[in-house]
């Protein structure tokens, strides 16, 4: 077994240990999700938690950890008596990104509970984590079904296995613990709040801290064992911490004056729900308990909205996590103190845990540059087309921008946008199952296995079923698309200041994409070329940060934009055969530079029809006299043109065609 290393040994990151800490005290507190950028010991520190957890007592031989003192009256492998447990140390149980339906809350066997009327029962992961930790590292790239599977264990502290009339229950309750890196993708805002504190973590740029990350690194490298064992008795004094805290939290009081300053925290931020004001009340009295002490005081309250609210205040993907602490600094003011002996409390940053140290996330697009991007056409003037660079423009505020989807039935990746065949949703016929059957089709089951009844010598009630009788149930869903905007930033889009509000279009759009969970790509052309701005990802908060920086000016290179377009389609299917494109391409249709780039544009147009490509054109163009230049080129591309304004429109239903039977 490998020896992990020391959670006491991670140098800095004081608000993640500390975080983890108060779960490991209170695991009621709801988990930890840890957001930063790479290699900054997230995945190291969650995995050295579980080796301060106090060893958990267990029922010898139940496969579900209950606790001999209550066990669970409905555990598949009960019932139990009470009394005679045995101690193992707590489990860290991790779900792989990829994992399968099965593999996280069980499986049953079909054919015996079919045959033999027998709940045969392969307990998965969610059984392993009971009374210990769920760990998901990337959880922003977790498939949808899975992230509702752990929504419902998490609410409702049991898992249920329901498959055609045969039912399992276990008990469920785990702290879970997740990690991710915000460029490659946001969490689902239900997910999100299932997590009881979040916290922030960077490399350090202090050159001595750094230079103790590697040498303690390379230590443990060398010889694990020992590195541990230079560390034990650190390890040591915390995990009997960890037990006092535990023993001294039910005597903590978390007084009146504690409980306004939590309530008219969580107000004055304006979290959804009630679940932050409870998820402080219990930080905070952990946080007390972590201190010695039975008293919960202002700086545990200021604390606790630190770890609790920055990622409850956010009503979009593009907004900033964080918080101002100056903000929340006059609300704990504002509503006093809470009532405690301590004469002189230091509500400071330095506070338990070390509070500060934490960046700022609060300073993010409310930073310098705020008022600091010129509109396009300085003064007031229109630019010229052809003209040169001008300075970036704000994006208009975003709407909620109508559907548009890839026709016909893909096999991509779960998703919201697109019909396709899934894992997950409506059943529609059935099949012989290839592998592992995971969903049965009972009534397909049941007449397959009928005609041969007698010729197996039935002789009871039973339905005598054999292997080749099951069938697989065919469901159809939704998939996630890769949607490629083609932004036009040539020096004609900046004219009349239309960039505004096609950047607002466009991070309409982007907004949508996240809520579908699509990747999205951007490619922009401008001046002599095109550039891929932003390759397919699944973080839109980057695609919105490219496209809020995008300059524009010049010719418009239409060809070159279409082009670069469809050689990043071409790679992108190599690595990702089964998601299906829709190009959008943001126009008012004008091509200019080169010979004959009218002619050109139109040739790389119909590359995308050839191929089946699925595309709409966001036609541009305003005033009171327009040349129809989109709706040309969305006719080669083999898709429809919409305007701005159809954009918003109640009902755009049919705007992308059927790409293949037009070509038919």
């Amino acid at each position: 077994m490998t020896t992990p290393f020391p959670f006491t040994a991670v140098v800095g990151q004081d608000d993640l240990r500390l975080a983890l800490l108060l779960n490991a005290v209170s695991p009621a507190v709801g988990g930890v999700l840890v957001r930063g950028e790479k290699g900054t010991a997230k995945s190291t520190a969650v995995r050295a938690l579980s080796a301060l957890l106090p060893a958990v007592p267990v029922v010898p031989g139940c496969r579900f950890s209950c606790d001999p003192s209550s066990p669970d009256p409905g555990c598949p492998d009960g019932p139990h008596e009470t009394g005679g447990g045995v101690e193992r140390p707590a489990r860290m149980v991790e779900l792989p990104v990829g994992a399968s339906e099965d593999r996280l809350v069980g499986a049953l066997d079909i054919e015996r509970a079919l045959a033999e009327g027998v709940k045969a029962f392969e307990p998965g992961l969610l059984a392993d984590a009971h009374r210990g930790i769920l760990y998901v590292d990337e959880v922003n790239l977790l498939h949808d079904h899975l992230v509702d599977l752990l929504l419902d264990a998490a609410a409702m502290g049991a898992s249920y296995v329901e498959r055609e009339g045969v039912s399992v229950r276990h008990a469920a309750r785990f702290l879970l613990v997740g990690t991710m890196n915000p460029e490659e993708g946001e969490l689902r805002p239900q997910l999100l709040d299932r997590f009881g504190l979040t916290v922030e973590v960077a490399a350090s740029r202090e050159p001595d801290q750094r230079v103790e990350v590697v040498r303690r690194r390379l230590a443990y490298d060398d010889d694990p064992a020992a590195f541990a064992a230079r560390w034990a008795e650190e390890e040591a004094a915390v995990r009997a911490r960890i037990v006092a805290a535990r023993a001294l939290l039910p005597s903590v009081r978390l007084g009146d004056g504690a409980l306004r300053q939590i309530a008219a925290t969580c107000a004055a931020f304006e979290v959804d729900g009630m679940r932050a004001d409870i998820v402080m009340a219990r930080t905070a009295t952990a946080l007390a308990a972590w201190a010695g002490r039975t008293d919960v005081l202002a700086e545990d309250v200021r604390q606790a909205a630190l770890l609790a609210l920055p990622h409850r205040r956010r009503r979009n993907p593009f907004d900033a996590p964080g918080l101002d602490e100056d903000k929340l600094d006059e609300t704990l003011e504002e509503f006093g103190g809470p009532e405690d002996d301590d004469p002189d409390p230091d509500p400071g940053p330095d506070g338990p845990g070390g509070g500060g140290g934490q960046p700022d996330p609060g300073e993010g697009p409310e930073g310098g540059d705020t008022g600091a991007r010129p509109e396009a056409g300085e003064g007031g003037q229109p630019q010229p087309s052809g003209g040169g660079e001008q300075s970036p423009v704000r994006a208009a505020e975003p709407f909620k921008a109508k559907v548009l989807s890839v026709p016909g039935i893909g096999e991509g990746v779960a998703g919201r946008r697109s019909r396709a065949r899934t894992e997950h949703g409506r059943t529609t016929g059935a099949r012989r199952p290839q592998g592992a059957l995971t969903k049965l089709h009972l009534a397909a089951t049941v007449q397959a296995a009928a005609p041969h009844q007698r010729a197996r010598g039935r002789s009871g009630p039973g339905l005598v079923v054999r292997r080749d009788d099951l069938r697989q149930a065919t469901r159809e869903g939704r998939e996630g698309n890769l949607v490629l905007f083609v932004v036009d930033a040539s020096g004609s889009m900046a004219a009349r200041q239309r960039m505004s509000a096609v950047k607002g279009a466009v991070l309409s759009l982007l907004l949508d994409a996240y809520q579908r969970r699509d990747k999205v790509g951007l490619v922009t052309f401008r001046g002599t070329g095109a550039d891929v701005a932003l390759p397919p990802t699944s973080s839109v908060d980057a695609a919105a940060a490219r496209l809020e920086s995008l300059p524009t000016g010049g010719r418009t290179p239409l060809a070159a934009g279409l082009l670069r377009a469809h050689d990043v389609l071409r790679v992108e299917r190599l690595r990702d055969p089964a998601r299906r494109p829709l190009v959008v391409v943001v126009t008012d249709g004008r091509a200019t530079g080169g010979p004959e780039p009218v002619a050109l544009a139109g040739r790389a147009a119909r590359l995308f029809a050839a191929d089946g490509v699925a595309s709409v054109v966001v036609d541009c163009e305003s005033g009171p006299v327009r040349l129809g230049l989109a709706g040309q080129l969305a006719g080669e591309l083999g898709g429809t043109a919409v305007t701005l304004d159809e954009l918003r429109a109640d009902s755009i239903a049919g705007l992308v065609k059927d790409v293949q039977r037009r070509a038919a």
